[in-house]
């Protein structure tokens, strides 16, 4: 399974995740979220930011069913759901739905963060079922 290469920008949301927390930043200025993380604020171009925990939950914004092997690693998980999901908090983030069966996905759909080791312990955030 291909693991993510951190940034400097995006290296504080996948430490968070290793502890299984979802953090994102906020811009100090102006408050908000901008994810993935960049160097400038895309409201008001303030380069200060905070790093907020969030609580994990969200719904279902769009979704897309993957019925194609596009990488080796994802061979035995096909049909699988990649999804952008609303945060409570107001960021989106685009993450994979598990536990829920590809017809079954709906938008709107309550979901909660869970956190899935991948390979040699590493967690990435995926999302299911509220």
């Amino acid at each position: 399974m291909p693991l993510p290469a951190p940034s400097i920008e995006t290296e504080p949301f996948w430490a968070a995740v290793q502890e299984r927390r979802l953090e994102m930043p906020s811009c100090v200025a102006c408050g908000r979220f901008a994810f993935p993380p960049s160097v400038a604020c895309p409201r008001c171009a303030a380069s200060d930011w905070v790093w907020i925990p969030l609580s994990g939950r969200g719904r279902v914004y769009s979704f897309t069913v993957y019925h194609r092997v596009y990488h080796p690693a994802f061979a035995g998980k096909v049909p699988y759901v990649v999804a952008v999901i609303a945060l409570e908090e107001g960021p989106r983030l685009i993450s994979n739905v598990v536990g829920v069966p590809p017809d079954e996905m709906r938008c709107e759909m309550p979901v909660t963060v869970v956190y899935e080791e991948v390979r040699d312990g590493y967690l990435i955030p995926k999302f299911t079922r509220d």
